[in-house]
């Protein structure tokens, strides 16, 4: 009896799930990641898996052993897989749901299980807002946070979704598109290639030399929960977050142009259009022509600014916010880059509402190859964060002196993040303050004082010379709370004057300051400290966000402190506290 072609996309979203749900029963992950491995050759294989079967070929794949081979047999021939069938009666359904939160991963889910026994998006929305996520070990408000605001995304499915949650989310989508056979390449476009604090769907523009079966092979991806339309080179889906993305197949001959094209902005196209015009060209998704039938050939999107005259424009600032003229004159700023990152000055550790030791963050900071790392834990006021009483602050920076000795190549700094409270006044007494490396000022209440109230009290933080760092300076978080009420010129003037660093904080709820005011505040002469506000040290990654918010602000190396040398940076904090 013939054996029955069966989906190879089938089998590799099954694998997929069942690498999920081991991970969620806390299994082996080696065999977790078994499976996920066989899911990307099965995702990549150009013959169906039936065929291969019928052949012998199976266990030829690498990654696809005896037991695999037997398990995807057992699918082919019956349609079904005991063994996945028996796991998902082991894993209550609700834990596989929660999978579905963005930033929810299984470590996660089963954390909240184990600790609290409950399933499903509604049980655990009700735990966080009770506060009840943040006790279980390793978590903490901030992922107690980032829970409610996946959850918010993963109801809303429509409206811009934050750069944080959606960035992985795209570029999960895109390798598995490059995974697939027929396909040369495939590279992320649109507004999260411009890396805009939020975005609405998610552009890839792919390219191969089958566009229908690429086409085909993308809609059955294991992400893709619904195809809302599709045609011979364009797709429309939404993936398992409920994201919609749209997909452009294009010959490879187009496919600089048309990554141009799907990047935008649309401000930005148009004026290069109108720059080819007066050079008697044509400028399109298609291609740069000199005549009907004389196609122009482009090397990399950098070729296509060099047709115009131009230097490149970096996706980033494809806004049509000036980067068009400077790029003619030739003098668009060499923009900073995470490898420009020295080191970190503001993060927190289980002083207060951190989950790592202090040489747990050290530790994480020194396989990032930094110089020096600041421990900024929270102040007294902030007690839902266990903040610092003033006797324990002294204690954490004698700690952190007496670390330094031995913490082999890496400086840290004793700092805190001190309340700017209601009226301007600081948690701490400059007595103290006074005592510390790096002083970062935020508010964290009194978020609807109205402007001229809001602003005094920052400015009166700002006079401080004991404050070095202004943190996330518009209190704003993505998608959920709109920034305070500020004169938010009249705080960069102030800074400027006084010499006090304004942050662009990099934790993917905030990515504040935003680009546009750190522009202001680098044409105004204040200095900025890209920081992540980390809690974990993982997080110490969301560097990377805050770099790209810099860079759409058209900063430079010199711009931003925490690029500098050690000694350059703390020769900077030692003048600016006693001026």
């Amino acid at each position: 009896m013939p054996v029955p072609m069966v989906d190879n996309l089938k089998i590799a979203a099954i694998f997929y799930e069942i690498a999920d749900l081991l991970d969620l029963k806390g299994d082996n992950p080696f065999k977790s990641r078994a499976y996920r491995r066989a899911g990307e050759k099965l995702e990549g294989l150009a013959e169906p898996i039936g065929e291969l079967l019928r052949q012998g070929k199976l266990e030829h794949i690498e990654g696809i052993g005896e037991a695999l081979s037997k398990k995807i047999e057992e699918l082919v021939t019956t349609g079904s897989l005991r063994y996945y069938e028996n796991l998902k009666a082991e894993v209550p359904a609700g834990l596989l749901e929660l999978l579905d939160i963005p930033g929810v991963g299984p470590k996660t889910a089963r954390a909240i299980y184990q600790a609290l026994g409950i399933s499903g998006v509604d049980a655990v929305e009700a735990a966080a807002r009770a506060g009840k996520i943040r006790g279980i070990p390793g978590m903490g408000v901030k992922t107690e946070q980032n829970i409610l605001r996946g959850i918010e995304i993963l109801r809303s499915r429509s409206g811009r979704i934050p750069l944080g949650v959606i960035y992985p989310i795209a570029v999960r989508l895109e390798e598995s598109i490059k995974r697939l056979p027929h396909v040369e390449d495939a590279r992320l476009a649109g507004s999260v290639r411009r890396m805009k604090e939020t975005a609405g769907d998610i552009d890839i523009v792919v390219t191969g030399g089958a566009p229908e079966e690429i086409i085909s092979d993308i809609a059955r991806l294991p992400d893709v929960r619904e195809v809302i339309s599709s045609g011979a080179s364009r797709a429309r889906l939404v993936i398992r977050e409920g994201i919609e993305a749209d997909i452009w197949v294009v010959r490879p001959a187009e496919f600089w142009t048309a990554l141009h094209h799907a990047t935008g902005s649309k401000e930005h196209n148009v004026r290069l259009r109108e720059i080819a015009r007066g050079l008697g060209l044509k400028l399109n998704e298609y291609g740069v022509f000199a005549g009907p039938d004389e196609k122009i050939p482009v090397n990399g999107e950098e070729g296509i600014y060099e047709i115009l005259g131009m230097q490149y424009i970096p996706p980033e600032i494809r806004e049509d916010r000036g980067e068009i003229e400077s790029a003619l004159a030739f003098s668009l700023p060499d923009l900073i880059a995470s490898i420009d990152i020295k080191g970190d000055l503001h993060m927190h550790t289980d002083w207060s509402d951190g989950v790592a030791t202090i040489e747990e963050m050290v530790e994480a900071g020194r396989r990032r190859g930094y110089s020096y790392i600041a421990i900024c834990d929270h102040s007294k006021s902030l007690g839902i964060a266990r903040g610092l009483k003033d006797e324990d602050l002294l204690k954490q920076a004698d700690y952190i002196r007496k670390l330094n000795g031995r913490a082999g190549g890496i400086r840290v700094l004793a700092g805190v993040e001190v309340d700017i409270r209601k009226d301007g006044t600081l948690d701490y007494p400059d007595e103290i303050l006074s005592q510390l490396d790096c002083v970062v000022a935020s508010i964290h209440s009194g978020f609807r004082q109205d402007r001229e109230t809001m602003t005094s009290r920052i400015i009166s933080a700002l006079k401080n010379p004991n404050v070095d760092i202004l943190a996330h300076p518009t209190g704003r978080l993505l998608g959920r709370r709109e920034a305070y009420d500020v004169d938010m010129d009249a705080v960069i003037v102030e800074a400027a004057s006084t010499g006090t660093i304004l942050e662009i904080n990099s934790y993917p709820d905030r990515l504040d300051l935003p680009d546009v005011w750190a522009r202001r505040a680098k044409e105004a002469g204040c200095k900025i400290a890209i920081n992540t506000d980390a809690h974990s040290p993982d997080q110490l990654s969301h560097i990377w966000f805050g770099v790209s918010v810099a860079r759409r602000g058209w900063l430079t190396r010199d711009d931003v402190v925490n690029s500098w040398p050690a000694e350059k940076l703390l020769d900077y904090l030692a003048r600016h506290h006693v001026e």
